[in-house]
């Protein structure tokens, strides 16, 4: 009787199995981590400057399929109306999604690649736990302590994120008249960080465009700073201001 009364402990799913049975978020892990592959590979041009060139495309494409896949995750029904547009532009993985496809044939710099790869390694944490744990409890100990360090530090990377999503804008200034980028480029730019300063669940890019502009403030209104560039900060300020979106 008592044997007949004990409860069977629920069969627990291999790793193989684990992914099979979640196709979807499988497939954006995998497009994740071939994101981060290819983004350290631009990153460290071991391969020579042409090859890194072609892993800074395959980064920014493989991250637009990421960003495809989670937005129909999001929004499975798709609709052509202005209401569905509204919708997607709410989300993050839309804007990234149009980040990709705005960078895709620009000129590769760094600074663009950071977001892409940053945000792959996140999201990829989360799942990466729940293979290892397909995998048993005490699989991989030392990727385990890994990914807990990254989990721990996660709002530290979301500001740096944003620090490189903010300075992106005038970077694409500097390209266009440097003959390395489009005339279009930061208009299309400018539209994206709209989106991220507006983003209801990423509110980082807001909040450090807040924190940068204190503490401007703070260092122009001391006295050893000279008058014309502290009226050159302020009217930045003032400029900067104004093209913020409204209703925040």
């Amino acid at each position: 009787m008592a044997d007949a009364n004990q409860q069977v402990p629920p069969h627990q799913l291999g790793p193989v199995q684990f992914l099979l049975s979640n196709k979807l978020e499988t497939a954006m892990w995998l497009s994740r981590l071939f994101t981060v592959y290819c983004s350290v590979m631009f990153i460290l041009p071991v391969l020579g400057p042409y090859a890194a060139a072609n892993f800074y495309q395959r980064a920014l494409l493989a991250n637009a399929l990421t960003s495809a896949l989670r937005l129909h995750q999001r929004l499975p029904r798709f609709q052509l109306s202005r209401e569905f547009l509204a919708q997607a532009l709410q989300e993050d993985s839309c804007h990234y999604l149009l980040y990709s496809l705005i960078l895709v044939n620009s000129y590769p710099i760094t600074m663009s690649i950071f977001p892409v790869f940053l945000f792959s390694l996140l999201h990829a944490t989360t799942y990466t736990k729940k293979v290892l744990d397909s995998m048993g409890p005490g699989s991989l100990m030392f990727v385990r302590n890994l990914l807990d360090k990254l989990t721990a530090n996660q709002q530290n990377i979301l500001k740096f994120i944003a620090c490189n999503e903010i300075f992106l804008m005038p970077a694409t200034v500097f390209m266009l008249f440097s003959g390395q980028g489009s005339l279009l480029l930061p208009f299309i730019y400018y539209r994206f960080l709209t989106l991220r300063y507006t983003s209801r669940r990423n509110p980082y890019c807001r909040t450090l465009f807040t924190e940068l502009r204190i503490l401007l403030e703070h260092l122009i209104m001391k006295p050893a700073c000279p008058v014309f560039f502290r009226r050159m900060c302020l009217s930045s300020i003032a400029f900067i201001s104004r093209l913020a979106p409204t209703g925040v």
